[in-house]
């Protein structure tokens, strides 16, 4: 089966964000992004779609949880800040019934860097810019054996906001 891991789409500037950054919104280019990644998982088996509680992860997921009918479920595992090994945790408990993952930039190259150290290829100069896919093909024990790397759907502009 394979789990997709997700960068929140584009969400604006987090130093030019008065509020509570859980809070912080997607931008314009950020629900184009959005909507692009329901054409990214196409159709592939999905039985979870997962999500870090802040409101950009939300957002980025609604528009694919909506064309499968599949509720979002949010989990303190990936937000931003969380440790790593809960993510690799989570691949493995959905890899049977196909997942979607979506968190944060600083997430993903913990997770990546750890699939590397268990001898899963990944490109060490590897970036993952907002909006982005990473496709885990794994083996029937929910272990990772293949990263893919899919880039953002495009939507313009540059990706070096927070």
């Amino acid at each position: 089966m394979t789990v997709f891991l997700v960068r929140h789409a584009h969400a604006g500037s987090r130093s030019r964000w008065t509020g509570d950054d859980a809070l912080r919104p997607l931008s314009d280019r950020g629900h184009e992004q959005a909507n692009g990644i329901v054409d990214v998982i196409g159709d592939a088996p999905l039985g979870h779609v997962l999500s870090s509680p802040y409101v950009r992860c939300m957002e980025t997921v609604v528009p694919l949880a909506a064309a499968r009918s599949v509720a979002i479920e949010p989990t303190e595992a990936l937000a931003e800040g969380a440790d790593f090994p809960g993510v690799l945790a989570l691949i493995t408990k959905h890899a049977d019934a196909g997942a979607v993952l979506c968190t944060h930039g600083d997430i993903i190259p913990a997770v990546l860097a750890a699939l590397a150290r268990r001898g899963v290829a990944v490109d060490p100069s590897a970036r993952s810019p907002k909006g982005c896919t990473w496709v885990l093909d794994t083996d029937p024990m929910g272990e990772v054996t293949r990263v893919r790397y899919v880039p953002p759907p495009a939507a313009g502009g540059t990706d070096d906001d927070s």
